[in-house]
């Protein structure tokens, strides 16, 4: 049987401000930008950016340090490029992964990156055949 996961959006103000919730975890807040919403709180493409970077940063640490590599720090910035026609959701995303790691090497990365979209990630794994993911990284040696 699979799991189900839950999350709550209540509506907070009279335009657009909602909290979220799941599990016990602590409330966010999401808004859209003026003059729609206030701008007091994530956007929805926002908080999708963040799924898909923590979701490839926990799948790509996990099998960096599974093949016993060194993984000191992780860092992940999203990019997304909207369409001007509505809706207007992301046509790429571009992933900018920085690597703290004093044996990791680029065969590595490439190995983990390839197992992160095709079968760990259900973030990556939902996206990819709907909009252009494009991971580009650099590796720093601590």
């Amino acid at each position: 049987m699979s799991e189900q996961l839950m999350v709550s959006a209540s509506l907070i103000n009279q335009k657009v401000k909602f909290k979220g919730t799941s599990r016990s975890n602590p409330e966010i807040v999401l808004d859209y930008t003026p003059p729609i919403g206030d701008g007091e709180g994530y956007t929805s493409l926002e908080l999708l950016l963040i799924s898909l970077a923590s979701c490839s940063g926990t799948s790509i640490t996990l099998l960096l340090r599974k093949m016993r590599k060194d993984v000191s720090g992780l860092k992940i910035i999203a990019k997304g490029n909207r369409r001007e026609q509505h809706p207007t959701s992301f046509d790429k995303i571009i992933l900018e992964i920085c690597l703290n790691s004093i044996d990791a090497e680029d065969s590595d990365m490439d190995k983990v990156l390839k197992l992160s979209e095709e079968s760990i990630c259900p973030v990556w794994n939902m996206l990819k055949n709907n909009v252009e993911i494009i991971c580009k990284y650099k590796i720093l040696r601590d």
